[in-house]
């Protein structure tokens, strides 16, 4: 179906649902694994099984999503995704058996992990580049929405413990986003990767800024052109100067969840009731938790285009460290917690909603915003394939150890083990990433291959303006 011409806000809502499949489909498990038991008998394999199928589904998805990205449009592959996601949400629903809920958990994580990836790559291709930090950011925004969402619908199902339609209904929005896509444009980089430079040029003048669609389109034309030996797996491989972005993209990629961000969205009902929380009354702060999730996400999208980005991670890495330093030292010194007044309980819960105000506020925006950014269009869909498999690699690393680790080593030392790879993560990001803000993708992509002394016959120079480290 050829797209028509919907305005700008309509382009970034849709493109950006994506991202709210994602947010719900992740953060609904955590109530609906308090009633799942009452339908089948599960043991504790089968209940990491019925949250690690979502994971490994979406490490395939994200690994295969990217070249599909580069082969199909990013448009399309959006559409395949909400398709997956559909049939998933539904087979989950009206699953008989604990096998055909986890299998069903899989087929959903393989639209997450595709979501994952070309979602943020839509936003960042489609956004003018004065306010493409905001756009990019609507992916986060969305999918903190869609974890809110989550835990409200666990909430209002909790006396019924009704988990088929905690699952089911992400089928709703995923047929809403099915149908919005069909009527959006295609990316102007994308386009003209595909050699359709007419169409590209009728998007980015039908798009809010001043960009000049000649001007723009000669500009991405250029980069493809010097980089037409560079595609897909190969490019990775034998393209020098593409490494280090590649680099930059995985630890950022990697380091959002060995924070431990995950261990609250999956794992907080559960924190809260070894800190002596009743389940009801646990379900209930979490969303508290979503609530401020969702409002710090808004804060991080207004300021993200005037703060810049490096500013923004350390700040996140300061507020994430301080929070899981007092979380694991008050869980390691003080008396084991019976009621929600205890002092570890409250210092729990203000913990938890800390770190991921902090969380919010940067590294999880941020990171969707600035891989794309710093990944070149020859082979950005595939780059990002392996940024995204990082992330959901470490995500399925983090899921699976925390509570073996909290019987092992207990809650403390665990949070404080997160609290020094965040101190990590803070040097990862002093060492090795640049600053992006004001800078359309192609300038970024053209300093990238001077700072690494590989550039093109012809390429043009980035501006004189360096990118700070």
């Amino acid at each position: 179906m050829e797209a028509l011409r919907p305005s700008g806000r309509t382009i970034y809502f849709f493109g950006a649902l994506g991202g709210l499949l994602f947010g719900y489909d992740t953060g609904v498990i955590s109530g609906a694994l308090l009633f799942i038991p009452d339908d089948f008998k599960l043991t504790p394999f089968l209940q990491g099984a019925i949250v690690a199928g979502l994971l490994l589904g979406a490490m395939i998805g994200a690994g295969f999503a990217g070249r599909l990205s580069d082969r199909i449009g990013r448009r399309n592959l959006i559409i395949a995704a909400a398709v997956i996601f559909t049939v998933g949400a539904l087979l989950a629903a009206l699953a008989p058996t604990v096998e055909v809920l986890i299998a069903a958990r899989f087929i959903i994580g393989l639209a997450v992990g595709s979501a994952a990836l070309v979602v943020p790559l839509y936003l960042a291709e489609i956004a003018p580049t004065e306010i493409r930090g905001a756009i990019a950011s609507l992916n986060q925004l969305m999918i903190v929405v869609g974890i809110l969402a989550a835990f409200l619908v666990n909430a209002i199902l909790a006396s019924s413990g009704d988990w088929r339609l905690m699952l089911g209904l992400a089928a709703v929005p995923s047929l809403i986003l099915l149908v919005g896509m069909l009527f959006m444009p295609e990316t102007p980089r994308y386009l003209v990767h595909s050699g359709d430079e007419d169409s590209a040029r009728q998007v980015i003048e039908d798009l809010p800024g001043d960009e000049r669609p000649d001007e723009r389109v000669e500009e991405i034309h250029e980069i493809e052109q010097h980089e037409e030996n560079d595609t897909g797996l190969r490019g990775l491989l034998d393209a020098k100067w593409v490494c280090p972005a590649l680099l930059v993209a995985v630890g950022l990629a990697a380091f959002q969840q060995f924070v431990g961000i995950n261990t609250i969205i999956y794992y907080a009902p559960t924190t809260l009731t070894n800190v002596g929380f009743g389940k009801t009354s646990a379900i209930y702060a979490n969303l508290i938790i979503g609530a401020v999730n969702v409002a710090m996400t808004v804060i991080a999208i207004k300021i993200i285009d005037r703060v810049g980005r490096k500013p923004m991670l350390y700040a996140g890495v300061v507020g994430m460290v301080g929070s899981l330093l007092v979380l694991g030292i008050s869980l390691s010194v003080l008396p084991s917690p019976h009621s929600p007044s205890d002092p570890a309980a409250i210092i729990t819960l203000s913990c938890l909603g800390t770190f991921i105000a902090s969380f919010a506020a940067t590294w999880g925006p941020v990171v969707w915003v600035m891989i794309p950014e710093v990944l070149p269009l020859s082979v950005r869909g595939t780059a990002m394939g392996v940024a995204v498999f990082a992330n959901w690699a470490a995500n399925f690393v983090v899921s699976q150890t925390f509570p073996v680790l909290i019987s092992a080593v207990g809650a403390g030392a665990v949070f404080l083990g997160y609290a020094v790879l965040g101190i990590l993560a803070g040097l990862f990001v002093k060492a090795s990433v640049t600053e992006t803000k004001g800078r359309s993708l192609e300038e970024i992509e053209a300093d990238l291959q001077s700072a690494t002394g590989v550039r093109r016959r012809g390429a043009r120079a980035p501006r004189a303006a360096a990118v700070s480290r």
